[in-house]
């Protein structure tokens, strides 16, 4: 099978953006300010604090080193058998600082990780973002993947960074201070020329060194940022198109789509095996200079001590002291450069969590520009009785969809509406509940609280069956009893001993038992105001009028409003309503009474 029309979605090759660094700083930053201020203090502070004892702890042992080697060319056994005492010592410090350390920099990064992720799901749930961001192609790519995984390599690694560049500030002011006392200054015969004095030589070598290494992994590295995005980018949508086919899974299997799909993966992952290879090839050119450049870091600090110490300016305890203070040196220069490959991890993940704050944001400013409701605006009911009224709905570009002069039902009644595929049915439930934007008229309803819609595919939470007939509100507190009479009002009795067992029971269920387990919902909530979206399309018709017989007689005081394709029966409805096509969209509109008579 061909697979030239299956390609990833391309990730623009980005570099480090100011602009985003500083906005994900505004944003995560927030877990330093509030409520948890305290504890991120504390934490960071106390992290801190550790950090400064280990190096305090390392500058001991770069002492140790020049007493000890001192006394071992001296043949001196009194200091260096209390130098081996010391260094215990020095080792049990360094021990308890590390286990601070570890302590202090998890639980930061687990607590801030869970900050992050509290706002994000706050914001991308709240005021129906996901709902708008999903129908508007505002949504970005694999937004569940950018929560629950792009947090965390937001936020661990930028503590791990935030851990080596204060050890590589400490560290360099403490060991070049080593370097300038210690390495002095060095005076070079220049024969009829005279002599030169250089001052602080060792520390003049130590920063050109580290200069001149890190300027060219700078140099070599620099793409590499966008390289991570781009291989981040693709294994997102991998994994995205594995999780559609398991929650299509019967489709694909009843359509016999296997080898399809297996050939969409395999060139789904050809590009994130292209794009790895990518960041391979730019690590082997770093190689190059890491590999080059990191073996003499140890011999450097002793070809340039070595003409002092042949001339007996310098112990050999001096120049191990010198030699171990430029590799911390060098450490320190090279942070940046030895980080760079996580600094492009951070930096990716960083900018993809942002991409979800600024498409909140956007949806946000969208849904305000919209005229939603324009004319008369929206207005709380003062029973539960529903009106929109002279009423004009419009897609996202402005062009007419649907318009009526009225559309009410009182407290007791109930209406139908019916009309043919593509009609506008759904879009006129998306405007009684608030979802949709492009809006001019006059809606009268009561608090949301008040309303349940029940649409035809019902949906089922995670969880317990208990929990799937509370939902969406889990302090609900009713017995198991009521709970296992509304099952049995609605044709499910069967299931009255499942209350707490815990199943995917949106795939246990069949499309009728869903729908009857919505109906038993709206039993058990009991709402002001109740919308069918063909809500019992999966059902024959003697069973539709049953449960609509039980819902009215169970909710005598309810607003009830339908919709379907079909007419309803006579009988069951206090007036029916039509939407009725035309070549600019379609008008909601009474279905006269010779039509009322005739439906069946």
């Amino acid at each position: 099978m061909t697979a030239a029309h299956f390609q990833a979605p391309d990730a623009p090759g980005f570099k480090l953006d100011p602009r985003v660094v500083g906005a994900f700083s505004r944003f995560a930053g927030g877990y330093w300010h509030g409520s948890t201020r305290t504890q991120a203090w504390a934490l960071t502070l106390g992290l801190a604090l550790c950090l400064i004892l280990s190096t305090a702890a390392t500058v001991a042992l770069n002492h140790w080193n020049r007493w000890f080697f001192d006394g071992l060319e001296r043949r001196d056994v009194e200091t260096v058998t209390q130098a081996v005492f010391v260094f215990g010592l020095i080792i049990v410090a360094m021990a308890a600082v590390g286990v601070g350390i570890v302590l202090t920099r998890e639980t930061l990064q687990v607590r801030w990780r869970a900050w992050i992720v509290e706002r994000l799901v706050d914001r991308w749930l709240g005021q129906q973002r996901f709902y708008h961001l999903n129908i508007s192609g505002k949504e970005p790519p694999n937004p569940e993947y950018r929560i629950s995984d792009d947090t965390r390599w937001a936020t661990e690694p930028l503590v791990d960074l935030g851990i080596g560049l204060l050890l590589a500030v400490v560290g360099a002011a403490a060991f070049i201070s080593i370097l300038w006392t210690v390495g002095g200054s060095i005076t070079l015969d220049l024969g009829a020329s005279g002599a030169i004095t250089i001052p602080a030589y060792m520390v003049l070598v130590a920063l050109a060194y580290g200069a001149i290494a890190s300027g060219l992994m700078l140099w070599v590295g620099a793409p590499l940022v966008g390289f991570v995005g781009r291989k981040n980018e693709a294994e997102g949508y991998f994994r995205f198109a594995m999780m559609r086919i398991r929650d299509n899974a019967e489709s694909v299997a009843l359509m016999n789509g296997a080898r399809y799909e297996q050939a969409i993966l395999g060139r789904f992952y050809d590009t994130v095996v292209a794009r790895w290879l990518a960041i391979v090839r730019q690590h082997g050119h770093l190689t190059w200079i890491t590999n080059s450049s990191g073996p003499m870091i140890p011999i450097v600090p002793l070809l340039f001590a070595a003409p002092k110490y042949i001339s007996g300016d310098l112990t050999l305890g001096q120049v191990t002291q010198l030699a171990a203070a430029f590799v911390q040196v060098q450490i320190a220069i090279s942070w940046v450069v030895d980080n760079y490959s996580r600094v492009a991890e951070w930096y990716a993940s960083a900018r993809r969590v942002m991409d979800i704050v600024d498409a909140c944001d956007a949806i946000d400013a969208d849904t305000e520009d919209a005229g939603s409701l324009a004319d008369g605006g929206q207005k709380p009911a003062a029973s539960n009785a529903v009106r929109l009224a002279d009423f004009e709905i419009a897609d996202g570009s402005g062009r007419p969809l649907l318009w009526g002069a009225e559309l009410s039902a009182a407290p007791g009644e109930t209406v139908h509406v019916s009309g043919e595929s593509s009609t506008g049915k759904s879009t006129l439930v998306r405007v009684l509940s608030g979802l949709w934007p492009s809006v001019r008229g006059a809606l009268t309803m009561p608090d949301s609280s008040q309303v349940m819609i029940t649409p035809q595919k019902s949906y089922l939470p995670l969880g317990s069956l208990k929990g799937a007939l509370y939902y969406p509100d889990p302090s609900l507190g009713i017995s198991d009893d009521r709970l296992r009479s509304s099952l049995q009002q609605v044709g499910l009795g069967a299931l009255g001993s499942r209350l707490e067992e815990v199943a995917r029971w949106d795939q246990v269920l069949s499309n009728g038992e869903r729908q009857r387990l919505a109906i038993a919902r709206l039993l058990i909530h009991r709402p002001q105001v109740v919308i069918l979206d063909d809500a019992l399309s999966a059902l024959d018709e003697p069973a539709q009028q049953a449960l609509l017989a039980r819902l009215r007689s169970e909710l005598p005081a309810a607003t009830i409003i339908s919709l379907g394709q079909r007419q309803a029966a006579s009988g069951f409805h206090d007036r029916q309503l039509v939407l009725e096509r035309s070549a600019d969209g379609a008008a909601l509109k009474p279905l006269g009474a010779a039509a009322m008579a005739g439906a069946k």
